[in-house]
């Protein structure tokens, strides 16, 4: 099967709309990840820990979320929220998150921290 140069270009067209056209899904979605990592962080740490761009920790002692990323990759509480948290203190929650949880909220906690300098 060969195609014209009109017909190329046309269906380069056709495929470049349709790839434009799924750019605002996918900012959408992860817009909406972050949201949804924001809320859990709300809910299931916000007692303890700021979970905001600024403010203090209501308990002092919790480190805002915002400087996380400043001590250890964000990643790296991927494992320790899988299988639940076991702090030095009997306040902090030791519930398992689920996968999707937690992609939310490391989603969002990257989405908070500053992009570390190397």
């Amino acid at each position: 099967m060969t195609f014209s140069p009109l017909r190329t270009t046309s269906l380069l067209l056709a495929l470049a709309m349709v790839l434009a056209g799924s750019q605002p899904g996918l900012a959408a979605s992860k817009k909406t990840m972050l949201r949804e990592g924001h809320a859990l962080a709300a809910a299931r740490c916000g007692r303890c820990h700021a979970v905001e761009l600024t403010g203090n920790s209501p308990f002092r002692a919790a480190p805002p979320f915002r400087t996380l990323g400043q001590h250890y990759p964000i990643e790296s509480l991927e494992e320790a929220l899988a299988e639940g948290i076991f702090a030095g203190h009997p306040a902090m929650p030791s519930a398992p998150w689920t996968p999707d949880e937690i992609k939310r909220l490391i989603g969002y906690l990257k989405s908070i921290n500053p992009k570390p300098h190397h």
